[in-house]
């Protein structure tokens, strides 16, 4: 948990933003309180997806199927605005680890708390059946345990996403490959059996610690999934009845919900469901909110003339998080050979937001990577995406952070934690190892080097190290977080563009509108001691020079000093058959000019 930063939104509609809980591939996850009192959690989705028409049509549809749904063994969905510039959704609050974490944290359930889990994802299930939704991601990290029993969340959600490859960049496969069914792995049509399959793999896991399900690669774990039977060694007796059914391959020999619950019979009252160990995360997480919520909400950022006005205010949040957090990271700590976690240590390594976050340069500085041993950062690096580093032996590694990546004619695709690896090797001597960014499958984080498996290892430890942490220092006015496609909305833009048919990100700090004019907008590195010898502009406030070539326009500017050679620069790239694109260009400035951070 951890608090907002000064400068970001203290409210989603009538909803007040205290923390952030976690960051998923989909969105981050807040803290948030109602006018009455109540506790949300509120689910913002990433910018990435809310550019998508398609996802805020799927998103808007399954919100409100979702919002039907109601029922002691979920958390019900109380609120969401899907045509908001950030789409979000609010779910009840209830406190407690998802069994994954719980799993975890302290090991396998007994017998009476497995049984006590099928009941109560079986109740839900009903409930969501109900209201005419599958859910289509049950999996361990999308159950909470909680000081009464289960609750199932994100129910419907993950089908907002399906439909296409601009989303998902698979062509529609939704879910978690260890836990979702046969024909789901297929890509099959759905019914509420589905979910009953995901059931029984989920019983799996919190009954011995480990899914039915392996596989060297996420494809060999769909194989499995499709043909293999379940590994059920070590399930208790009763448990083992419960779940074959549940793991039939045929959809149609599946136990309904209901049946489950017949079968399972009364479940015996109390007050602690589940062992121990897991009130005690149970208990340190509560304390971890209460903590928050006494925070004193963060001072807004004025405009400072010095860096070091802002300083203090972020330390002093600083001090109170690491207060709050405390006895969640004890909790942690106690999993079996697990580190205490480093700040960030939920982030998603391939998330846009999180990349523009990112340091290339920090990523990979003085860490050893196999095969090569310790690397060094050579300075100076002319990217905020990209970065070079050297070997002892003066090799060079190279990583690339949201950047276009070219798989065709490439090496067939690896498996990396459960993410496909796309391999393209270059004249026979380099070889570039990706994965893909879900949100925007053409784009990817990637590793060059010499052979293709130093480039897969490379890739793995910078996975890796972004998740963990390797952040820029983001100072007010800084360019370094902005996703250039939301810095202007369509139609912002339309009067000096005309109606835009397509916005899309082409790299990581780099936005392509396409309309009557087709424009580039991108944000990158600059040497502020490099005379520009294109001819002065005034973008109101904003003195930038262009410079014409033929139907093609550039407008630049220097934002604001970033060290002691380089600035972060805009670049404005207009095209418009028979002239004119300067001006477009010059409009276009004036209009950026006064949404931009002010440096």
């Amino acid at each position: 948990m951890k608090p907002l930063q000064p400068g970001e939104a203290r409210h989603a509609g009538r909803y007040r933003l205290v923390a952030e809980l976690g960051e998923g591939g989909m969105g981050r996850v807040l803290l948030g309180v109602a006018p009455d009192g109540r506790l949300v959690a509120l689910k913002q989705v990433h910018a990435e997806f809310a550019r998508n028409t398609h996802f805020r049509s799927r998103f808007r549809q399954e919100v409100l199927a979702s919002q039907r749904v109601s029922g002691a063994f979920t958390a019900a969905v109380m609120d969401a605005d899907a045509d908001a510039e950030t789409p979000w959704l609010a779910s009840v609050f209830v406190t407690g680890p998802s069994l994954k974490e719980a799993v975890e944290a302290t090991g396998p359930l007994p017998v009476e708390a497995v049984r006590r889990l099928a009941a109560g994802l079986a109740t839900a299930l009903i409930e969501i059946h109900r209201a005419g939704l599958i859910h289509r991601d049950l999996k361990p990290g999308n159950v909470l345990l909680t000081g009464d029993g289960s609750r199932v969340i994100d129910f419907g959600i993950a089908r907002a996403t399906e439909g296409g490859a601009d989303l998902t960049g698979t062509g529609g496969i939704v879910g978690s490959p260890a836990f979702m069914s046969p024909e789901q792995a297929e890509s099959r049509p759905l019914t509420p059996a589905s979910d009953v399959f995901s059931l029984g793999g989920l019983l799996v896991m919190a009954a011995t610690g480990r899914g039915p399900f392996t596989g060297s690669t996420t494809a060999q774990l769909l194989y499995n999934v499709v043909h293999a039977a379940p590994d059920l060694t070590g399930l208790p007796p009763e448990i083992r009845t419960l779940v074959e059914p549940c793991l039939a391959k045929d959809p149609a020999r599946r136990p309904s919900p209901q049946r489950i619950l017949d079968f399972l019979g009364p479940v015996a009252p109390g007050t602690r469901p589940w062992p121990d160990a897991v009130h005690r995360l149970i208990e340190a997480q509560d304390t971890a909110v209460r903590t928050a919520l006494s925070w004193p909400a963060p001072v807004p950022l004025p405009p400072p003339p010095r860096r070091r006005r802002w300083f203090p205010v972020v330390a002093a949040l600083a001090a109170v998080a690491a207060l709050a957090v405390g006895s969640l990271v004890a909790v942690l700590a106690t999993r079996a050979g697990a580190d205490a976690p480093t700040a960030g240590a939920n982030l998603d390594p391939t998330s846009l937001e999180t990349l523009r976050r990112t340091d290339p340069c920090k990523v990979l500085n003085d860490v050893s990577v196999q095969d090569a041993g310790k690397l060094s950062a050579v300075p100076d690096s002319g990217y905020f995406d990209r970065c070079d580093y050297r070997t002892k032996s003066g090799e060079r590694i190279s990583i690339k952070l949201g950047d276009e990546i070219y798989v065709e004619g490439g090496r067939p695709a690896e498996d990396l934690d459960g993410r496909p690896v796309l391999f393209t090797e270059i004249s026979g001597s380099t070889c570039d190892a990706s994965v893909q960014v879900p949100a925007q499958p053409e784009l990817g984080v990637t590793a060059l080097a010499e052979t293709c498996g130093l480039a897969k290892t490379t890739l793995a430890k910078v996975l890796d190290r972004v998740r963990g942490g390797a952040a820029y220092d983001l100072p007010p006015g800084t360019l370094l977080a902005s996703d250039p496609c939301t810095v202007l909305d369509k139609t912002a833009v339309a009067p000096v563009l005309g109606p835009v048919r397509e916005v899309k990100l082409n790299r990581l700090r780099e936005c392509e509108w396409t309309a009557a004019t087709s424009l580039r907008l991108t944000f990158d590195k600059g040497y502020s001691s490099v005379p520009d010898d294109g001819s002065p502009v005034d973008l109101g406030g904003v003195t930038g020079t262009r410079h014409p070539t033929g139907d093609s326009c550039a407008v630049s500017w220097n934002h604001r000093q970033f060290d002691a050679k380089r600035t972060e620069h805009i670049r404005i790239f207009a095209s418009k058959t028979g002239g004119g694109a300067c001006d477009t260009a010059v409009a276009f400035g004036k209009l950026l000019v006064g949404k931009l951070p002010k440096a």
